[in-house]
């Protein structure tokens, strides 16, 4: 668009050129076509002029505006090099910090190692001074058959000291350390059924307690129900010893049954003090295939949902592998309820972990020999050093059990056992059925000690007596090295 100051030249320039042409015309006597070339050379001679300031005008604005871009180009730069210096000591900074702390962690890398080489050493030293000291012992005193518990699954060794273990809510139960058992007299098959039937028809049914630690830390975290039956004259039936005859008359639901409820009370009077506590309570297949017996058990323990995370049912590893479809049915039931299981018994390593997750187990008991010991491991699909990392997968924790000595805790610590149970950490004691807790939860204010009595088979005491025992010593894993260690030195 034409700018008016050009409109008002040029206007200007046509009027002084016929300006010119008419003083040429009138008073120099130039005719009028010479008057009108004066005019037109005017009128060329005026826009020639103006072309060229004109033209030099834009030079000289464009000259400045280069100037200006050059002196805000050059700000830039100083700018842009003023940031890459900026960011070069940032840089620099944070490549030294990165280097300081790759430094201080391979320095406590280092030192931790050091300190878990310390430790094993020390653990080696503890067992190697355990062995001396079991060797010792057994050479100078005599030692009495052992007697296999399947409830306990450990041979009841007598005499044999347990290692320092963290007490967790026992404080509140009546148990008492097993004393050494009496000959018992041998029994007939029909006179082992007639003392079965009895004890379970008076009542002579006693409770168990053994307990599972963490591992290394010896925490108690369960504890594990055992069954005994007393005959009349007080004489304890071990599991093994009553076992086959109560499966043959079909007893074994009730005498289940009777295990349930006192380990709900158990459980319980245990909650009160530690609500992180949990008990494992052997079931038989017997119990599991027979209807009306897992009835009676089935509302019970629908009675006591609250107490199904704490409340574990353990079954064999041969039960699970046999399971018909009543029994998986069954045990279908109990995983609804929200009830998780446990497999003990187990004589191979050969596990589908995913299957077994599917079916609500989320602890396997393996014995420690089969674990650690070449000679009685089994063919396995994997290496028992992979196993608790396999089972850990598919939240299926991985029990020691039948732990009897210190080197056999430090080898399963390279496994990754987080649980171990055995004599070692404490033998199975017995629940005074007279002070057994009610099978309503206590109340707040209750805080009654129950007393600790002995075994029903120890004569060293009238029946009926009460005695009390310490509480056990309350000592971490480390600190109970530690005083081994000390003492023999």
């Amino acid at each position: 668009m034409i700018r008016i100051s050009t409109l008002f030249i040029a206007i200007c320039m046509v009027l002084i050129s016929v300006s010119l042409g008419t003083v040429v015309y009138s008073l120099a006597g130039f005719n009028a076509v010479e008057s009108a070339i004066v005019a037109l050379a005017a009128m060329s001679l005026f826009i020639l002029y103006h072309a060229v300031s004109v033209r030099l005008g834009d030079r000289s604005e464009a000259s400045q505006q280069i100037a200006d871009l050059s002196r805000g180009t050059a700000d830039l730069a100083r700018q842009i090099g003023e940031f890459g210096r900026r960011l070069a000591a940032v840089e620099a900074k944070l490549i030294a910090s990165n280097n300081a702390s790759q430094d201080r962690a391979q320095i406590a890398l280092n030192e931790i190692g050091e300190l878990g080489l310390l430790v094993k050493q020390l653990a080696a030293s503890v067992a190697t001074h355990e062995d001396l000291l079991t060797a010792a012992a057994s050479t100078s005193t005599p030692q009495t058959p052992p007697l296999l518990d399947p409830g306990a699954r450990l041979p009841e060794q007598q005499g044999v000291q347990p290692a320092a273990v963290e007490p967790m809510a026992l404080s509140d139960l009546a148990v008492a350390p097993s004393a050494p058992a009496a000959p018992k007299p041998a029994r007939e098959a029909a006179q082992l059924l007639d003392v079965v039937k009895s004890a379970i028809e008076h009542g002579r049914l006693d409770i168990y307690l053994q307990p599972l630690v963490t591992l290394p830390q010896r925490k108690v975290r369960f504890y594990e129900i055992v069954t005994r039956l007393r005959d009349g004259s007080d004489q304890v039936l071990t599991a093994q010893e009553f076992l086959t005859a109560a499966e043959s008359a079909g007893l074994m639901g009730r005498i289940d049954h009777a295990v349930m409820l006192r380990a709900v009370q158990v459980l319980r009077r245990l909650m009160v003090r530690n609500k992180e506590v949990g008990v494992f309570v052997n079931v038989a297949a017997a119990t599991l295939s027979d209807a009306a017996a897992f009835a009676q058990c089935l509302d019970l323990l629908e009675a006591n949902r609250a107490l199904a995370p704490s409340f574990v049912l353990e079954f064999k590893q041969s039960t699970l592998r046999q399971l018909g479809l009543v029994e998986a049915e069954h045990l279908a039931a109990l995983a609804q309820r929200g009830y998780r299981f446990s497999i003990d018994h187990v004589t191979d390593l050969r596990f589908e972990p995913r299957e077994l997750a599917d079916r609500g187990v989320r602890f396997i008991k393996v014995p420690a020999a089969l674990l650690l010991e070449e000679r009685e491991r089994p063919a396995a699909d994997i290496h028992p050093a992979d196993l608790s990392d396999l089972l850990g997968r598919f939240g299926i924790d991985l029990i020691a059990e039948r732990i009897e000595g210190e080197r056999a805790v430090v080898d399963l610590l390279d496994y990754d056992v987080r649980f171990g149970q055995g004599f070692l950490f404490a033998a199975p004691r017995p629940l005074r059925p007279e002070t057994a807790p009610s099978p309503t939860p206590p109340s707040s204010g209750d805080t009654a000690k129950q007393e600790l009595a002995p075994s029903h088979d120890a004569g060293s005491l009238p029946k009926g007596a009460l005695a009390r025992i310490e509480p056990a010593r309350v000592a971490t894993g480390v600190a109970a090295l530690a005083r081994r260690v000390v003492g023999p030195a």
